[in-house]
């Protein structure tokens, strides 16, 4: 490992180029330059501003969470629009920004209807100094009903000339937020990618109902005695950010720089993201749940691991992953894993007995009695490696999964429809 490597974190996402890859994601951290301001002051290298369009009126109350066992917010809904800020407003806060940070990526959201919508924000965009512009195709609840948003993002002819449009008009680098409200992604980054985009963002927040008041009757969150649907984001999100991500990355005819959303909550989040094939991530829940000041945690534990690893920028590192993400008919049926339990961490408390009993394939089991010990006992003829026991244990490390030299040589199920390659015996057909 290069632990003398000299790091850059300057990003470069289509032609927008920022002194490290954090941006903030158009939301309420974005709403205002005071706030960007202060985002900029804490170490943040961009923000992509809270989507301008024609100022509606926003409800009261418009966000929900999803606790789970002790632990707050691992998923956040919201039914709030776009800006309720007049804008000029908005584009005088945008001109005072760029005086101020010259150097920092000021990203500008846009969301209307016509062709001369269009060109008009772009220009007013432009003229108050933004850097690039996202076109929020991903919106899904609110704003779709009116014709934008997601109503864009999942008609892919629409979101290919809406596109086009903004390529024509603008002198700015221009992304594409997609909707992940869709069945496959590819097929809309393609469409953004035939329009002109200098690359495109993802994911935008997921149409859900966060919970239920169960003496009121009511989803949440409640507006009065009712409520809708809104966007669902937050730490939960993340694997479902990840699949669109690196289905787009991995696709030979998309090959456009990618901005990553979805759950980027911590550094390793955003190294993850980025060796997906993004080469900046937008943060929003986090943002909102802890403060600007995640980002100091986010830049020190980037800057550490591309130091480890020997990257010296972050270009170096954008992708590494993508090669290794696969179709299922590709993956080595014949490579065999086997769980170890290490009775020295084991403290005997037997969730991996009971998960794999009962959730499993019943190859964990209590060591007899006359062994003395409550380290539970591997019966590996059966071990399927299914890494259950090891999801289960409360204890790092202490059960991992061995791989078993077994005398076949790997196969997939793709050679072996095609070549009748021989397969392992499955476990307990013997």
């Amino acid at each position: 490992m290069a632990f003398g490597t000299s790091v850059d974190l300057t990003s470069n996402t289509g032609g927008i180029v920022t002194p490290n890859p954090f941006w903030l994601a158009s939301a309420p951290p974005a709403n205002s330059g005071a706030q960007i301001m202060r985002a900029f002051d804490a170490g943040w290298g961009g923000a992509v501003w809270k989507t301008l369009g024609t100022p509606i009126q926003n409800v009261s109350s418009r966000f929900g969470a999803l606790h789970f066992k002790g632990t707050r917010a691992i998923g956040f809904n919201n039914i709030e629009l776009i800006t309720d800020r007049p804008l000029e407003v908005n584009f005088r806060e945008i001109a005072e920004v760029k005086k101020r940070y010259p150097k920092h990526g000021v990203i500008v959201s846009l969301m209307v209807e016509t062709r001369d919508e269009w060109r008009d924000m772009i220009k007013r965009a432009i003229d108050a100094g933004a850097d690039g512009l996202e076109l929020n195709f991903g919106c899904p609840h609110g704003m779709c009903e009116r014709g934008m948003g997601s109503a864009v993002g999942q008609e892919p002819a629409l979101n290919e000339k809406i596109t086009s449009w903004a390529v024509e008009f603008s002198t700015v680098p221009v992304l594409v937020k997609l909707t992940p409200n869709v069945d496959e992604i590819n097929p809309h980054g393609l469409a953004a990618k035939r329009g002109g985009a200098h690359g495109v963002s993802l994911i935008n927040t997921i149409k859900s109902l966060i919970g239920i008041d169960i003496d009121r009757f009511v989803p949440e969150p409640r507006v009065g005695g009712l409520s809708t649907n809104g966007g669902y984001c937050g730490a939960a999100v993340k694997p479902i950010a990840m699949h669109m991500i690196g289905s787009l990355a991995r696709d030979p005819d998309f090959g456009l720089p990618i901005s990553g959303i979805g759950g980027v909550a911590n550094w390793r989040d955003a190294v993850e993201f980025i060796l997906l094939g993004c080469s900046s991530v937008q943060v929003c829940t986090e943002v909102m749940l802890r403060g600007y000041r995640v980002v100091g945690d986010m830049i020190e534990g980037l800057t550490e691991y591309m130091r480890s690893h020997g990257f010296s920028t972050i270009e170096e590192m954008r992708g590494k992953a993508v090669p290794q993400f696969s179709e299922w008919g590709e993956l080595d049926l014949n490579y065999e894993t086997v769980a170890k339990i290490d009775p020295g961490k084991c403290i005997g408390c037997h969730a991996c007995v009971v998960a794999c009993h009962d959730g499993a394939h019943q190859c964990i089991h209590p060591a007899p009695k006359e062994a003395g010990t409550r380290v539970p006992v591997v019966d590996e003829s059966e071990c399927v490696g299914c890494n259950l026991c090891q999801i289960v244990c409360p204890v790092p490390d202490c059960i991992t999964m061995a791989a078993v030299d077994n005398g076949f040589k790997p196969a997939t199920w793709n050679e072996f429809q095609s070549e009748g390659k021989l397969l392992r015996p499955k476990k307990g057909a013997h």
